[in-house]
């Protein structure tokens, strides 16, 4: 388990994370997302110990929780893998493979050389005429061989194509499954993670605007459409909690926060002549819940910081 309590990091006059509070379980895929210059990076070097807050503290495992900012032996269990991956010129798989070894009493060459051979990447070819979706699935190869009890990645599928990243994630889903691995992952695309995360805590601006399960998220809104026989008030949606709602002609669309079973029994008291539920993808839940909130992340998307 990882505790983030009341974390703030500034950068100069810039406060990347503001009070920060969330936790991630043990045994679970996590997805951080937000907007550019959120403060997704900065959450996951304070994480991995790169970073130490200016306020609060990360703590990771359980009985007894470990402080992770300058303890080594919390730190031999978290690799922490960035979006910016360097090798040195010369390099190939093999002596890569050799120098974290050497680093990590954890890596597992075998279980390296396995995953390599999967994803078809010749580990005696120079890293430096690799592209760079090759590099990339070198370093998660890596990362993974580390075997460590908290992975934290930070825009890792970015440059994958999309068979090679669906590769991945079953070998990632594999791990948390056989060893009860935390993984943590940032990214830009919503919908990558749709299918792949336990939970999603979403940063805006600094701040943590909400943590919540995968299901819990699907199953907190109901996307519908309702049509009458004939003309008919609006306040017959006196009741329900409407997070938008828009006519076309004797259609009215909604989005509807509540149970499924609560809010169809309600609506049909109403006798639409149609109720249909649409579906909804992550990708809509998350704007429909930051409007809610006030925020309009279509405005906020030119927004960058070098402090990610």
């Amino acid at each position: 388990m990882i505790r983030v309590n009341n974390v703030t990091k500034a950068f100069g006059k810039h406060e990347a994370l503001k009070n920060v509070n969330c936790t991630f379980p043990s045994g679970s895929i996590c997805g951080i997302v937000g907007s550019n210059g959120a403060g997704k990076s900065t959450l996951l070097r304070l994480i991995s110990g790169v970073y130490k807050a200016d306020k609060g503290e990360i703590l990771i495992g359980e009985d007894p929780f470990l402080q992770v900012y300058e303890n080594p032996d919390a730190k031999k269990k978290i690799f922490f893998l960035s979006d910016e991956q360097y090798f040195p010129q010369e390099a190939d798989l093999k002596y890569m493979s050799e120098l974290y070894a050497s680093f990590y009493e954890s890596f597992d060459k075998e279980y390296f050389n396995k995953l390599t051979d999967s994803l078809k990447l010749n580990r005696n070819t120079k890293l430096s005429t690799f592209s760079k979706g090759m590099r990339r699935q070198s370093a998660v190869a890596l990362a993974l061989a580390v075997r460590s009890e908290y992975l934290l990645l930070d825009e890792t599928f970015d440059g994958i194509d999309p068979i090679v990243r669906g590769h991945i994630r079953r070998v990632i889903c594999e791990d948390v499954a056989e060893r009860n691995t935390t993984v943590i992952l940032t990214s830009h695309s919503i919908r990558e993670m749709e299918d792949f995360c336990d939970q999603f805590a979403f940063i805006h601006k600094g701040g943590l605007l909400f943590e919540k399960d995968t299901d819990q998220l699907m199953t907190s809104l109901l996307k519908l459409q309702v049509a009458y026989a004939g003309e008919y008030d609006e306040s017959i949606f006196n009741g329900f909690d409407l997070v938008k709602k828009s006519r076309n002609g004797s259609v009215t669309g909604m989005i509807v926060r509540g149970s499924r079973e609560q809010v169809l029994t309600q609506l049909e008291k109403t006798k639409p002549l149609i109720l249909d539920v649409l579906p909804l993808t992550l990708d809509e839940v998350f704007t429909y819940e930051l409007e809610a909130l006030g925020y309009y992340f279509e405005n906020e998307a030119e927004d960058k910081d070098e402090n990610r």
